[in-house]
């Protein structure tokens, strides 16, 4: 099965003949250093420029409160973005590795440590993954307002996988620390 507005399509690589189905993925973006929102708009810029990534929307952008991050920690710059996709979840999960290193993304053994950008797979389609370079859903994501927020505009009626309707999901959230930043607009150039 395939998670998209039409399940029946299908992208075939016009070389190998290899047929892929088109997956729904949702991928939340996060900057709390430097020059936030140019970091969420560059991530945005470089997810829409992937091949075979189709984005289909663009959240608003919300100001957080960090989240079990050092003491200390800046607020951050959050929003979701959807897409449609062909490639497959390993694939899609280097290129958002790509991106963070694109903008200075500095890896430490610090638990949410602060950080330039941070682009996260939520879901990709109906894939699971439990290996230590990708889990799919992403194991934390359903207990965040600041993905849950900004994925419910987008899609209002979303089911998050093995957890329900984010809806749901979203009324069971701490929600205090999450500003929407109407003054903000992510482009989709």
């Amino acid at each position: 099965m395939t998670e998209t507005p039409n399940p029946n399509i299908i992208d075939a690589d016009t070389l190998t003949g290899e047929m892929r189905p088109i997956r729904r993925a949702v991928l939340a973006l996060g900057s709390n250093l430097g020059e936030r929102m140019a970091s969420l708009q560059g991530a945005v810029n470089a997810i829409a420029d992937t091949p075979d990534v189709w984005v289909t929307g663009v959240s608003p952008v919300y100001e957080t409160e960090p989240v079990d991050c050092p003491e200390g920690a800046k607020t951050f710059l959050n929003a979701v973005v959807l897409i449609d996709t062909t490639l497959a979840a390993t694939r899609l999960m280097d290129r958002a590795l790509a991106i963070e290193d694109a903008f200075a993304r500095e890896r430490s053994d610090v638990q949410n440590a602060p950080r330039t950008l941070d682009v996260d797979l939520i879901v990709v389609g109906d894939r699971r993954s439990d290996d230590e370079f990708l889990r799919l859903p992403h194991p934390r994501a359903a207990e965040r307002a600041f993905v849950l927020q900004p994925w419910y505009d987008l899609e209002p009626e979303a089911e998050f996988p093995e957890w329900g309707p984010i809806a749901d999901l979203l009324e069971k959230t701490d929600r205090s620390g999450l500003k929407r930043r109407d003054d903000l607009e992510l482009e989709l150039q």
